[in-house]
């Protein structure tokens, strides 16, 4: 009985308290003034129309819901900056390097001597090739001034001597013939006689054609084999001047050495790497692109390149025919102007931003205007139809469910697609504190009827 006599008098307390505040604080009543109005207008008023009492209407914000029909996505490819050109320089020749005039970082024009061999050796061959020419062109000479008068007399003096030796021998031989007949001598004496006189013939007839040659001068082809001769030995000087000039390595352009790869005192080989140039003055951003994307590429485009967090001016300068095997794109070659030239290093990231417009209806929203549904869907809230609410002017509204499905999200907007129709008031502001259902009022002033 007690406990019991305690309820009553704790209710009686909580009657009073809630007697007061309706009676006596502003809010108490405010809301019975509308009470007793919604309670005499719905006395009075028996018309069809709808009333909404005025209870937990929330203000909210929305925006009107357009349609379109594309949209435009940004989309960024990377590349590498390279240098135009860059080379591995060695000797064509092997050798033992004596001098490197360069280092690294130090800037260089076309022909500037880099390294060089020791050429002793080339040296001593080319002083032999040269003695060797000078015997040469001395012989043709000779064979073209032609023997000396006093060669002549004295090949014409042998040439008499043997027809004196002959008309000798012949007379000789005609006597032994007779004896012979008259056998008084030996038919080996007859033929010693007769054999010497061959002889003889043979030696004048060489003698003479001797005389003649020296006469004529020296035929015109042994001149040209000779002048043959000196042409062979001009190509042997030629091809060592070709060695002595490989043993020297010069900048090949203008550029800037990055590495030094060997010193002094080093016997290198053939091809072997001595230093790298890079031609820095002329740099290319090497970027890969989709197939679809680079046929809208053109050489000589213009495109702004993000280097750095900065932006340079570029142009195409030109599109590689092949698609490339790992990364399935078409690689653009973009010239950089000379002012990004200057501030730009090889081995940099470059970056394009390109922008592809997709054909797709849908409704761009605010992100704010999502809400998260079942299974990983998406919805959004837009006002129904408009309803009177009694006792106040202001217009008020069902919120509907709608949902949607996230085409592109593009920083703080989505473009979405679904049940939602072109004009609606969509709610973009407080969605988590309403539910379908709920009545609200618009605070932003931009609802349609």
């Amino acid at each position: 009985m007690r406990n019991v006599g305690r309820l009553l008098r704790g209710g009686a307390v909580i009657g009073l308290l809630v007697f007061v505040f309706l009676t006596f604080t502003p809010f108490g009543k405010k809301n019975a003034l509308i009470f007793s109005k919604i309670t005499n207008q719905s006395n009075q008023n028996k018309s069809t129309t709808q009333e909404t009492p005025l209870l937990n209407i929330i203000p909210v914000e929305t925006t009107v819901a357009i349609p379109v029909n594309s949209y435009q996505v940004e989309r960024s490819y990377t590349g590498t900056i390279i240098p135009r050109r860059s080379s591995s320089l060695s000797f064509e020749i092997a050798g033992k390097l004596t001098q490197i005039t360069v280092d690294g970082g130090d800037r260089v024009e076309p022909g500037t001597p880099l390294a060089f061999l020791d050429t002793s050796t080339l040296k001593i061959k080319q002083q032999e090739l040269f003695a060797q020419r000078k015997q040469l062109v001395a012989q043709l000479k000779e064979m073209q001034a032609g023997s000396r008068a006093e060669t002549i007399a004295a090949a014409r003096a042998s040439v008499r001597q043997l027809s004196q030796q002959l008309q000798l021998a012949r007379q000789k031989s005609a006597r032994r013939e007779s004896l012979y007949q008259e056998g008084a001598i030996s038919r080996e004496q007859q033929d010693e006689a007769a054999n010497e006189a061959s002889t003889l013939q043979a030696r004048l007839d060489n003698a003479q054609s001797q005389l003649d040659e020296l006469i004529v001068g020296t035929r015109p082809e042994r001149i040209e084999a000779q002048e043959a001769l000196i042409e062979q030995q001009d190509a042997n000087i030629a091809n060592l001047e070709v060695e002595l000039k490989k043993s020297i390595l010069q900048a090949p352009f203008a550029g800037t050495v990055s590495a030094r790869l060997v010193d002094e005192g080093t016997v290198v080989g053939a091809g072997q790497s001595i230093l790298k140039l890079v031609e820095n003055n002329q740099l290319e951003a090497h970027i890969g692109v989709p197939v679809n994307a680079a046929a809208k590429i053109k050489v000589g485009n213009t495109f702004t390149l993000q280097i750095e967090q900065k932006n340079y001016q570029a142009q195409v300068g030109s599109i590689l025919p092949e698609v490339d095997p790992q990364t399935l794109t078409v690689t653009i070659v973009f010239k950089l102007t000379q002012g990004g030239v200057a501030e730009v290093v090889p081995g940099q990231v470059a970056k394009l931003q390109l922008t592809e417009t997709i054909n797709h209806p849908g409704y761009w929203l605010p992100i704010t205007a999502l809400v998260e549904g079942e299974r990983g869907l998406w919805s959004c809230y837009v006002l129904g139809e408009k309803q009177n609410v009694a006792a106040s002017d202001q217009a008020v509204f069902p919120v509907k469910q709608q949902d949607v499905e996230v085409l592109y999200t593009q920083s703080d907007r989505v473009l979405v697609r679904g049940t939602l129709q072109p004009n609606q008031q969509v709610i973009v502001d407080g969605i988590h504190r309403i539910i379908p259902g709920q009545i609200v009022s618009v605070s932003n002033g931009k609802t349609k009827d």
